[in-house]
């Protein structure tokens, strides 16, 4: 699709007119109505103002010119899994893994190769095949050409201390906690029981970024524990094989 067809199902999709859409991005109704007959494009900040209205990337409403690929793992990028910054706008060199909140989520390039082959390991393609290309890969991406540039400190510095108040907390039968991962809301946002029987539902955001991890219960059984936590709160809970039955332990405000 070109710009005009791609702003012409935006603005209907969402129920605009062109008077209304162009108060919106503070430009008159005639231009919009020149991006639909295609006699010219949005300026740049003009598209920023889209983006963010429309809740797509730039690149999409150009009409997705180019291929976009994470700048820190590699991950192919469409608009659903483009980073953001605080403000809410794209920022589309990084998956939503990789950047979350203004802030980058990975300092060790062999711990971002870990948390990739345990998601890309397939019958086609053993782990050895898939770590053996990433490591050829990542070092050629942006974010690992320029990180020390990119990555001041703060974020590993708060990311270690975190690990501190988790083992802190002493949970009977949960091992040393060592790392933390990037892990998405919608993959973690769990219906836990409560220990007096109750049921929380799901209250995370799917679409926000946490970190995270998982540990065997140091008695055995079938239970794991999950840790998550971001600048917020901290979470502790119990869960049976691919996050069934999941029990919430702790839920500590920070």
């Amino acid at each position: 699709m070109e710009t005009k067809e791609i702003i012409y199902e935006l603005r209907t999709k969402n129920g605009l007119s062109q008077d209304a859409l162009a108060e919106k991005v503070f430009v008159t109704r005639q231009a919009v109505s020149r991006w639909e007959n295609g006699e010219t494009v949005p300026n740049t900040e003009t598209l920023k103002l889209l983006s963010k209205l429309f809740d797509v990337s730039i690149n999409t409403l150009l009409g997705s010119p180019r291929q976009m690929i994470c700048q820190c793992c590699g991950m192919p990028l469409e608009d659903t899994i483009i980073s953001k910054e605080k403000d809410g706008s794209f920022n589309d060199s990084y998956c939503k893994w990789c950047y979350a909140d203004g802030e980058y989520m990975y300092s060790d390039m062999d711990d971002l190769i870990e948390v990739c082959v345990r998601n890309m390991k397939s019958d086609e393609h053993s782990e050895n095949e898939i770590r053996a290309y990433l490591k050829e890969m990542l070092p050629k991406l942006d974010y690992w050409k320029k990180y020390k540039e990119l990555n001041n400190g703060k974020f590993e510095e708060f990311r270690k201390h975190l690990i501190d108040e988790i083992n802190d907390l002493h949970i009977e039968g949960m091992p040393k906690l060592e790392k933390l991962n990037a892990l998405v809301g919608s993959y973690v946002n769990l219906a836990y029981r409560l220990p007096n029987g109750n049921t929380v539902k799901k209250f995370l955001d799917d679409n926000a970024t946490y970190l995270g991890n998982q540990l065997e219960c140091e008695f055995g059984g079938n239970r794991c524990f999950g840790i998550l936590a971001n600048m917020d709160f901290i979470l502790i809970c119990t869960y049976e094989e691919n996050g069934d039955n999941p029990e919430l332990l702790i839920y500590k405000k920070r």
